[in-house]
C-alpha cells in the first residue's frame, strides 16, 4: 500500500466513484468529498496527503477553496491538483498563481492522473532540507551553502542560491513570477515581479562555465515565468 491518503473533491458522484477506483487499485486510501464546505472539514479533521479539487462546483468553486486553503495556516502547504474542464492558458496560469501544486484538464485518462499524483508526491517529498542535490553534474549542498559544476564551485549571491535550491527541489514545474517571489523572498517581502526577472538573469550568468552552460537549465515559459527542467541540458 502507498499510505496515502488522497481526497477528491468532485460534485459530480459518478466522477468521483471513476476516480476513487483508479486511486485504490494504485494502494492509495481514499476520502470524498462533494462540496468546498464539506472537503474543508474533511481536510482539517483528517489531514490528507493530497486533494484532487474540481475548479467548477456550485456554491464555492474549487479556486476559491484552494485560495482559503493558501492562506490558512494549516493548510498552506498542502498539496493540491486542480482538476477542471478549462483548458485554456488564463485558466492555467490562474489555478497555478493561485497556488495549485498541478493542473489536469479534463477529460484525462486513468494513467496520466496516477503518472501526476507520483510526481506531485515525488516533488514534496524528495529532498530533505541538508541533502544534496545534484543534476547533471551541477551540484548543489545546502548544509556548506556552496554550488558546484563538475566539482568546481561557483560563485553566486544569496538570492540567487536560494532561487536555485527552490528550482531544484521543484523541478519540471513552471512557475510564474508571483509564485517564486512568495517561495524565495517570503510573503511578507513586498517586491515587484521584474526583480524576479533580475535575478534569473543573475542566477544563469553565474551557471556558466567554461565547460557547460548550466544556465540552461532555467526556462523561460512564454505566458507564465520559469521552469527547472533537467532536459535542458544534455549531461
Amino acid at each position: 500500500m502507498n499510505e496515502k491518503t488522497i481526497l477528491i473533491v468532485d460534485d459530480e458522484a459518478a466522477i468521483r466513484e471513476m476516480i476513487r477506483v483508479g486511486l485504490e487499485l494504485s494502494g492509495y486510501q481514499c476520502l470524498e468529498a462533494s462540496n468546498a464546505q464539506e472537503a474543508h472539514g474533511i481536510i482539517v479533521d483528517q489531514r490528507p496527503d493530497l486533494v484532487l479539487l474540481d475548479w467548477m462546483m456550485p456554491v464555492t468553486s474549487g479556486i476559491e477553496l484552494l485560495r482559503r486553503l493558501r492562506r490558512e495556516e494549516l493548510t498552506k502547504d498542502l498539496l493540491v491538483i486542480m482538476l477542471t474542464a478549462k483548458d485554456d492558458e488564463d485558466n492555467r496560469v490562474q489555478g497555478l498563481d493561485v497556488g495549485a501544486d498541478d493542473y489536469i484538464t479534463k477529460p484525462f485518462s486513468s494513467r496520466e492522473l496516477m503518472a501526476r499524483i507520483k510526481a506531485v508526491l515525488r516533488r514534496s517529498g524528495s529532498q530533505s532540507d541538508e541533502e544534496s542535490i545534484e543534476v547533471n553534474g551541477l551540484k548543489l549542498d545546502p548544509a556548506s551553502h556552496r554550488v558546484f559544476a563538475h566539482q568546481d564551485p561557483l560563485d553566486m549571491g544569496p538570492t540567487e542560491f536560494k532561487l536555485l535550491k527552490f528550482f531544484m527541489t521543484h523541478q519540471e514545474r513552471a512557475y510564474s513570477r508571483g509564485q517564486l517571489l512568495d517561495q524565495v523572498w517570503g510573503t511578507n517581502v513586498y517586491v515587484e515581479e521584474r526583480t524576479v526577472d533580475v535575478h534569473i538573469r543573475r542566477l544563469r550568468k553565474a551557471l556558466q562555465t567554461d565547460r557547460q552552460d548550466f544556465g540552461q537549465l532555467i526556462q523561460t515559459v512564454r505566458g507564465t515565468g520559469y521552469r527547472f527542467s533537467a532536459t535542458g541540458i544534455s549531461a
